[in-house]
């Protein structure tokens, strides 16, 4: 069961690792600008299919929007933090990333699946949540709508 609309913010304590910067409340989210979350996982194909998607946010809205990756392991193999470096490097991914080998933050968002996308506001409110490899115009727009950009 995911995390309702409107729900706040779970703490993002318990990360194995932080990798391309230091660990990160909520706190320190909230209040200052809407964040997207993604988690993902290396052996998720349609996570890194996505990857270009993410990324394009995380450059075009750099400035009024976080955007936080955050690992989830599907597997053992998963693990292993060395090739989590690779991929990232591979896909481009130079935002912050939590790798969630304990799952402690995958279950304070009481997420099951990856690629999966939650959108919250600058206060810390959950606006919009999706699962899966499609969609990416629908988050397109829950994020322009979060961030008050004008669809064209």
């Amino acid at each position: 069961m995911a995390l309702k609309l409107r729900s706040p913010m779970p703490e993002l304590s318990g990360a194995t690792e932080w990798l391309n910067g230091s660990e990160i409340s909520k706190d320190e989210l909230v209040g200052n600008k809407p964040t997207l979350f993604h988690f993902w996982s290396v052996s998720c194909g349609l996570c890194k299919e996505a990857m270009p998607n993410i990324n394009e946010f995380r450059d075009k809205y750099a400035d009024k929007l976080n955007v936080i990756a955050i690992h989830m392991p599907r597997s053992e193999k998963d693990t292993d933090v060395d090739q989590i470096k690779q991929v990232a490097e591979e896909h481009g991914i130079s935002q912050l990333i939590a790798v969630d080998n304990g799952h402690k933050i995958t279950d304070s968002f009481e997420n099951e699946y990856v690629p999966a996308y939650y959108v919250f506001d600058e206060v810390g409110q959950l606006r919009h949540f999706q699962a899966g490899g499609s969609g990416m115009k629908m988050l397109t727009k829950r994020v322009n709508r979060v961030l008050g950009i004008k669809e064209e």
